[in-house]
């Protein structure tokens, strides 16, 4: 596969805290990479000097064969960057934005089509201070592939958004993979990396702990099955007490979940419902649990996302 970014023990310190702690990865061609981790983890400073915006104190990195402190002119026309604090004046029009943007390349991509594409034709002459934190984001990606580029960053592109605009977003990043684009993407949102990544580097503390595809990361995590359910009645120490003899238990107001000693999920299931039964507990939403992403994070890190 061709590489698109070549990192080799990267290094940044700011006044004696290492921020990025020598670190060396690779971003292959036609790739979602996600980089993840919560935040003061170093994945904006990594990504930045991955731009050309900061100068690592050691390491070396290559873009597109290019390095992006030397070649940062030449750099610009081929990457497209979304920026975790990107703003506009808040009377610009959506249209005057990406007019001016365009400006800015020899051969750019018609913003006009651009609208269309991510669903922004009915907001082009609203105001950037008027767009919801959805329509933003829709339209600094539009920016961002102005270039016609090869490569896109996105860094933490969907803080602060609702639901239905981060997946909104997701459609909209699959759509630029799938134009032949790679994809660059840094977030603290594990769902988001496990939906859309093809590979996943874990940073924490300036270091990567794992890296690999969503799915070698789940299946690598030993964990046990979880099985959860409600119950009709409130759930008393008695209770508790019972299922602690089939694993640990954890409640959530009229919610329990109960995390097996063994990985044998029908067997956990089975005992389960046997004991509910012989209680004479009236109970709704059985289900497992399946780990994800989050659930890698936490074994790894030993603490909580924090925001």
């Amino acid at each position: 596969m061709k590489e698109i970014i070549k990192v080799r023990s990267l290094q940044k310190t700011y006044k004696g805290f290492t921020a990025v702690d020598e670190i060396s990865f690779e971003v292959y061609e036609g790739e979602i990479f996600g980089m993840v981790g919560p935040n003061g983890a170093g994945k904006t400073t990594t990504i930045e000097c991955i731009e050309g915006l900061r100068k690592p104190d050691a390491g070396s990195i290559r873009v597109l064969d290019l390095d992006p402190q030397l070649d940062n002119k030449t750099l610009r026309t081929r990457v497209g960057m979304q920026l975790q604090q990107s703003n506009l004046p808040d009377r610009m029009k959506v249209w005057e934005a990406l007019d001016l943007y365009s400006a800015f390349y020899e051969t750019p991509v018609d913003w006009k089509k651009l609208l269309n594409q991510l669903g922004l034709e009915e907001k082009r002459d609203a105001r950037f201070g008027k767009l919801s934190g959805g329509q933003k984001q829709r339209l600094f990606i539009a920016l961002a592939l102005l270039p016609n580029p090869n490569l896109v960053f996105l860094d933490e592109l969907t803080t602060g958004l609702d639901p239905q605009a981060r997946h909104t977003i997701w459609d909209l990043v699959r759509s630029v993979r799938d134009q032949g684009k790679t994809i660059y993407l840094t977030t603290h949102f594990m769902e988001e990396a496990e939906r859309l990544c093809d590979r996943v580097a874990i940073l924490d503390h300036g270091k990567i702990v794992a890296l690999d595809t969503p799915q070698a990361l789940i299946r690598g995590l030993s964990q046990n099955e979880r099985v959860s359910f409600t119950l009709d009645v409130s759930i008393t120490a008695e209770i508790q007490k019972s299922f602690a003899a089939l694993g640990t238990v954890e409640v959530q107001a009229d919610k329990l979940t109960l995390i097996g000693k063994s990985t044998d999920s029908a067997q956990l299931v089975t005992a389960v419902v046997n004991l509910l039964t012989g209680l004479s507990l009236r109970y709704r939403d059985l289900r497992t649990e399946q780990p994800t992403l989050e659930d890698v994070f936490l074994n790894l890190t030993g603490r909580q996302i924090r925001e």
